[in-house]
């Protein structure tokens, strides 16, 4: 499958065909929800409530959605969930691997999801003249690998900066919480003005890991 360097999406993905359309209500309504609801499991399995009372351990997709960011996600290729709140205090007190792997559930739940997709295709369950499931299929491992990709970017608000922060030794992790501080900025420098300029860092680098990934589960 072809990308496209700017919105690292496939070439030939019609943003308003009925497949894409599907598989988008898909990802809001599975993998959104199962990628905040990881976050708040692995965070109450260590101890802090603060996903529970904010009535986070679930898997309706009402608690979890974000609005703004499923309406922009439908009409485009970008979007968000609500992110889950949770105490690094309490966390890191329980245990100083706890806030890592807090983090790192979202983004593997992702993988999960994409590996689960995957194997119909891969035992050949599913007829390739059956364009349409097909096409769903492939589509739907298609955006969890971006969210499992995507959210490891070592900036925040995603997963990748909390991460990146835990594994710093500690006389680096507060020069990086200066830097953090400006994530969102980057990163939207990064996504969208960039590119426009015709250097897209970002797009070179999840690329060849999404095609990789993606040949692997698909045998594409």
């Amino acid at each position: 499958m072809d990308y496209t360097t700017h919105d690292i999406i496939p070439k030939n993905m019609d943003n308003l065909s009925f497949p894409t359309i599907l598989t988008k209500l898909m990802v809001l309504l599975i993998s959104f929800p199962v990628h905040e609801l990881a976050h708040a499991w692995t965070a109450n399995h260590f101890g802090d409530e603060t996903p529970k009372l904010h009535g986070r351990l679930t898997f309706n997709p009402l608690a979890h959605l974000d609005v703004v960011g499923s309406l922009i996600f439908l009409v485009s290729f970008f979007g968000w969930a609500k992110p889950v709140p949770v105490n690094p205090f309490v966390l890191k007190r329980h245990s100083k691997y706890a806030y890592l792997l807090v983090s790192l559930a979202g983004p593997v739940s992702n993988l999960i999801l994409a590996i689960i997709a995957s194997i119909p295709v891969k035992l050949g369950l599913i007829s390739t003249s059956n364009v349409f499931v097909n096409q769903v299929l492939f589509y739907f491992i298609f955006f969890n690998l971006i969210l499992a990709i995507f959210n490891l970017i070592p900036l925040s608000p995603l997963d990748g900066g909390k991460i990146l922060g835990q594994l710093l030794p500690f006389n680096f992790q507060e020069g990086f919480a200066k830097i953090d501080q400006y994530g969102p900025v980057i990163l939207m420098v990064l996504l969208f003005v960039l590119p426009m300029t015709g250097f897209d860092p970002l797009g070179s680098i999840i690329n060849p890991i999404l095609t990789f990934l993606f040949n692997i589960l698909t045998g594409a």
